[in-house]
C-alpha cells in the first residue's frame, strides 16, 4: 500500500503544464478495467456514478455499500484508485482512514460542504487534519471546495479555504465548478497540487486546463452519464416494437 501511494503522489508531478494527470472516474469493476487497459495511470471514484450504479441518487449511498463499491474497484485493476467518500460519512476520522485503507484506496475526495451548505472551513480543516494524521501518508488527501458549487463566486474564498486544507495537511485541493476564467487566479494563489473539474461535451481539454493551473483532471460522474446515454439510445433500437394490444412478457 505504501508502494503505490507513493506512486500515486509521484503522478501529480507532472512533467510540464500541458500534461495534468488525467482521472477518469470508474463506477465498478468492469468499467474500472477498461479504463485500465486503456492506459490510464490511476483512477478516481466518482460517488455519485457509483451511486447511480447502486441504484441510489447522489448523496443517499450507505458508506458499507460504497467502501464495498470502492474495494471491487481497487481489487479489478493494478493501477492506483483514489475513492471519492463525500463528506465521510460521519466517520470519525481514525475509522474514515481505516475502511479506505481496506477497501484497496490510496487516496480519497472528502467535501466541505453538507446538503449544499458550507462547512465551518477551520472545523473542516481540523478535521482534514486528524485524517491526515491518522492516515500516516498511506493516504493522498484531495480536499474538495464547494465554495462555487454552492454559489459563493468570489475565488479568494476558496484560495482562503484551500490554505487552511493545504496547511493541514491536504495533498491537493479541488475547488470544484471553478469558472475557467479563474484558474489562473485560483494557481497563483494556491499551494500545492489542484484538481480541476472537466466537461466532457464542453469546455477546455484536459492539456488546455493544465496550461490554465490544472495539477490533475477529474470528471465526475461524466463518463457514467455518456455511457449510461448511450447504452439508452441501444436499448431504444433494439427494443421490439410496440404492438397494440399485445401484452409484453412479465405482465
Amino acid at each position: 500500500m505504501t508502494s503505490k501511494a507513493e506512486a500515486f503522489r509521484a503522478l501529480h508531478r507532472r512533467p510540464a503544464p500541458e500534461v495534468p494527470l488525467v482521472l477518469p472516474g470508474p463506477w465498478d469493476a468492469a468499467s474500472a478495467r477498461a479504463l485500465a487497459d486503456a492506459g490510464f495511470p490511476a483512477l478516481a471514484t466518482p460517488s455519485a456514478a457509483v451511486a447511480a450504479s447502486l441504484g441510489y441518487a447522489d448523496g443517499e449511498t450507505p458508506a458499507h455499500e460504497m467502501f464495498a463499491a470502492v474495494a471491487r474497484i481497487a481489487r479489478a485493476v493494478d493501477v492506483p484508485v483514489t475513492a471519492d467518500v463525500e463528506d465521510g460519512y460521519g466517520l470519525p476520522p481514525k475509522e474514515l482512514v481505516e475502511r479506505l485503507l481496506e477497501a484497496g484506496a490510496v487516496g480519497c475526495n472528502l467535501e466541505d460542504s453538507n446538503g449544499g451548505v458550507l462547512e465551518d472551513a477551520h472545523a473542516h480543516a481540523d478535521r482534514l487534519a486528524e485524517v491526515c494524521s491518522a492516515a500516516g501518508g498511506l493516504l493522498f488527501v484531495n480536499a474538495r471546495i464547494d465554495t462555487f458549487a454552492v454559489g459563493v463566486g468570489d475565488p479568494c474564498r476558496a484560495i482562503e479555504r484551500a490554505a487552511l486544507y493545504v496547511a493541514a495537511g491536504a495533498d491537493c485541493v479541488y475547488p470544484i465548478h471553478a469558472p475557467v476564467a479563474v484558474l489562473p487566479l485560483l494557481r497563483s494563489g494556491i499551494q500545492g497540487p489542484v484538481n480541476v473539474f472537466a466537461r466532457l461535451d464542453e469546455g477546455p481539454s484536459p492539456a488546455e486546463l493544465g496550461e490554465l493551473g490544472a495539477t490533475r483532471v477529474t470528471f465526475g460522474p461524466g463518463l457514467h452519464q455518456r455511457t449510461d446515454h448511450s447504452l439508452r439510445t441501444l436499448a431504444t433500437e433494439l427494443a421490439p416494437p410496440d404492438r397494440s394490444g399485445l401484452t409484453r412478457p412479465g405482465r
